[in-house]
């Protein structure tokens, strides 16, 4: 019985926690560039104006693209302004925490003329649009 109730106990607890949910509720800190959308991974076409983004390789194969049409929050932390968009894409030369951003949403953080922006962000719960 004891055997059977210290089993049960330590199964319990070495369960694996899925690290896809953990990354959903974290905010995460990189930069920001913008690019000119057109056909992304997602299989949807997209232009300039739509609120699109493009994440780090590592998060777009998350789930076999499972990212897709999830919308993410992002804050340019030089001056507060926030913005929304949706991963339609991956941006294979980012780094695992930087964001490629549409036009229009990264207009809404800052210049075009800047580039690159110092932003946080983290993704919204499933199901969540603006």
């Amino acid at each position: 019985m004891l055997l059977t109730l210290l089993f049960l106990l330590g199964a319990t607890v070495a369960a694996p926690l899925p690290s896809v949910e953990l990354d959903k509720r974290t905010t995460h800190s990189g930069r920001a560039t913008w690019f000119t959308p057109g056909l992304g991974n997602c299989g949807y076409t997209d232009n300039e104006s739509d609120p699109v983004i493009a994440v780090s390789k590592s998060f777009y194969d998350q789930n076999g693209g499972g990212n897709c049409n999830q919308w993410i929050q992002i804050k340019n932390t030089a001056n507060g302004k926030t913005a929304y968009g949706h991963v339609r894409d991956s941006c294979p030369g980012c780094g695992e925490y930087d964001l490629d951003l549409s036009p229009s949403v990264f207009k809404q953080l800052g210049s075009l003329d800047t580039g690159v922006l110092p932003i946080s962000w983290h993704f919204e719960a499933k199901g969540w649009s603006p």
